[in-house]
């Protein structure tokens, strides 16, 4: 017959959490108890163990249960998973208040309690699965009766905690970055944890669940863990506090002598080989390899750690750190980023507290064995040459080169340095992380390209601080500010910096401006002329749709937003309009809904800077046309030139017998099929801009 349960007992959260089979569970036969108590099978109470039909008795071996234990399906058929072939039912087990779904594969798990199993999944060789009755499966809540002192935070940006933000499933990098940076406005941290609290069940007794088509197999100790479907987890040490997203189109793998406690774990996501996690978020379809250690960090969608040591970081998509020698500590890193061998960011203690911040824009690129002391602060894409940084440094200028020139004993700067020297790297950049975007439900909408809205604001913004500097061909001397922070600072020394060639470096700022604002408007005039717009009005509509000066843009989490929007967001959580997580996810998505329009307005007042003018008029929109047509055909010729520099090192071609040799390995750049593409999309280009011009 079927089992009915009393609203209020212990097991009400956990009725809450199952699917009842269309037909219901049911007690055991008397056969059926025969059979099972000759298999060797003991059960505190018989009556407590149900199940539904089919279910072959037989399949049940060697276990031990107690509590109330409900069985799916059991059939004498064979669950296979990789090269693993195991049989439907359980053997050699102890089970304790527990449902376990449809041909289901439990055998040699020493304990598991409190779990709800799906179907078709496979438990093997387990030491304990257990679930206690204030589980929060990662999420910074507590339960009722719980002392405040147990809520998990994550401390990020700050070894000192003073940004500190909670963890819940479905987190964001614009949500870790939110809470994390305005701690200013009180009023927007407290609801901030107010809504986090209610976005959580705080009543205790809610059961773990394993997902449909699950494996787990050869792992000790899996304690209040939430594991979804499709998900490998083989030879872990520990999983503790966690939340492991997963789907069947999606799945995330756990694997050998990993240990992770206090945690949200994306779709699509990997963590082997020994890796230590504490205290922290991966984003979705992003990696943990080869012994590496995240502690009190959020590590964005798309991004991949190995071999390394990484605290107390805030850290956007698209972040690559590979190497065994590198540090990353106390750093908001806005993605994009590729940390090199030996760099030590952040670890050397300059005061007798806590050491400070590091804020690195997009596309931050250290170089081997670079070390870096906090506070410093660096604009989007700048490259630092190898080098022991010997004080703090504040760099303004994007896409720079930055080098300590130990022999003159000064700092080094050239602004523009990728788009002037190395075109192929720079195009290449914003291609490769979106190849590498392998979401299948992406939680946010990332900018890729390299110019953007954020880095053309900063380009005008360097481009001012050139000003003065405009004219000059060699090296100049911006500034030797000392320790009194007086003006502009850029080193917190009294050394000077120096800047190289600041007329190249803005006229290539400027040709930036340009390629981008032209490229960024030509399918919105496009549109237009097929409407019917003529030529001649082009420019009336352009100046309509520009803002009214070149606005600051916010990279939350790698989604790109106008400061301005960001404040309504931050007073509309404050005032409650935006009263939970989902709604405030909501407005992320409606914000990238506008982007495009947003970006072309930001677009159109770039070009009205480009051109020194309060309007754009016809003969500006033709000017910037033509030039436009002429920057496509030297991107192409850059792109070609950067990859050749390969072909032409000799030291290159010192290992290879000849020439032929060479290019068989690694080819050659005129055939290179990224200089291939660039080529044709930038010929494509000139021809658009010059049926718009």
């Amino acid at each position: 017959m079927s089992q009915g349960f009393v609203p209020g007992d212990e097991y009400a959260l956990r009725n809450t959490q199952v699917q009842p089979p269309p037909g219901g569970w049911r007690n055991l036969t008397s056969q059926e108890v025969e059979r099972l108590v000759k298999n060797n099978n003991y059960a505190e109470n018989w009556d407590s163990l149900l199940v539904t039909d089919p279910f072959d008795a037989g399949q049940i071996r060697n276990n031990r249960f107690f509590g109330l234990v409900r069985l799916g399906a059991v059939r004498d058929v064979v669950l296979e998973y990789h090269d693993l072939l195991l049989p439907v039912g359980i053997s050699n087990s102890l089970i304790i208040s527990c449902d376990i779904g449809n041909d289901a594969a439990l055998h040699n798990v020493s304990y598991i309690a409190h779990y709800i199993v799906g179907d078709r999944t496979i438990l093997f060789n387990l030491d304990e699965v257990h679930t206690t009755n204030h589980a929060k499966f990662g999420n910074g809540i507590v339960k009722e009766g719980e002392p405040e002192e147990v809520r998990i935070w994550l401390e990020v940006m700050n070894e000192g905690g003073d940004r500190k933000i909670l963890p819940f499933d479905g987190m964001v990098s614009a949500d870790a970055y939110l809470w994390a940076r305005y701690r200013d406005d009180r009023a927007l941290q407290t609801r901030l944890l107010e809504i986090t609290q209610g976005a959580f069940d705080p009543r205790r007794g809610y059961y773990g669940t394993i997902g449909n088509g699950s494996v787990i197999k050869n792992s000790r100790i899996l304690k209040d863990v939430k594991v979804g479907e499709g998900c490998y987890i083989k030879g872990a040490n520990k999983l503790k506090n966690l939340t492991i997203n997963s789907s069947l189109h999606e799945p995330s793998q756990i694997g050998e002598g990993v240990e992770l406690v206090n945690g949200i774990i994306g779709y699509g996501c990997s963590v082997f080989y020994g890796c230590k996690a504490v205290r922290f978020i991966l984003g979705n379809n992003s990696s943990l390899k080869y012994g590496a250690r995240l502690i009190n960090s959020f590590l964005g969608d798309n991004s991949t750690i190995s071999c390394c040591e990484v605290l107390n970081n805030l850290i956007f998509p698209a972040h690559e750190q590979h190497h065994n020698n590198s540090f990353l500590v106390a750093a908001l890193v806005k993605g994009q980023s590729n940390i090199a061998a030996g760099a030590t960011l952040g670890s050397n203690h300059n005061s007798r507290a806590n050491d400070n911040e590091i804020e690195a824009g997009r596309g931050f690129w250290p170089g081997l064995a670079t070390s870096i002391k906090h506070s410093s602060r660096f604009a989007s894409f700048v490259l630092l040459a190898k080098a022991d940084y010997p004080a703090e440094l504040n760099i303004p200028f994007p896409f720079a080169l930055v080098s300590n020139n130990v022999s003159r004993d000064r700092l080094e700067i050239a602004p523009a340095f990728w788009w002037r020297h190395n075109m192929y790297a720079l195009q290449r950049n914003g291609w490769k992380v979106r190849h590498r975007d392998r979401r299948l439900s992406p939680g946010q909408i990332i900018e890729f390209d390299v110019l953007a809205p954020d880095t053309t604001g900063e380009i005008c913004q360097a481009l001012k601080i050139l000003e003065p500097w405009k004219d000059a061909e060699g090296p100049v001397e911006i500034a030797r500010e000392g320790m009194s922070g007086e003006g502009p600072c850029y080193e917190r020394s009294r050394r000077p910096v120096v800047v190289h060639n600041p007329a190249a470096a803005c006229q290539a700022y400027r040709e930036m401006l340009l390629t981008w604002a032209v490229t960024t408007l030509v399918p919105q005039v496009e549109e237009l002329l097929q409407q019917g717009l003529s030529r001649e009005d082009i420019p009336r509509r352009l100046n309509a749709m520009a803002g009214e000066a070149v606005g600051e843009w916010v990279n939350l989490g790698g989604q790109l937003v106008p400061e301005e929007e960001v404040r309504r967001l931050r007073r509309d959580i404050t005032r409650g309009t935006l009263a939970d997580w989902e709604s405030i996810h909501g407005r992320y998505r409606e914000l990238q809904d506008r982007y495009e329009a947003l970006k072309r307005s930001h677009a159109a007042a770039v070009l009205r800077f480009w051109g020194g003018q309060e309007e754009i008029d016809s003969s500006l929109w033709t000017r910037a046309c033509g030039e436009a047509i002429g920057l496509q055909e030297m991107i192409a010729e850059r792109v070609y030139l950067s990859r050749r520099k390969d072909d032409q090192n000799p030291f290159r071609r010192a290992t290879y017998r000849c020439a032929e040799e060479m290019y068989a390995v690694v080819g050659a750049a005129e055939e290179n099929s990224f200089v291939v593409q660039i080529r044709e999309e930038t010929k494509e280009m000139a021809r658009r801009i010059a049926g718009v011009s």
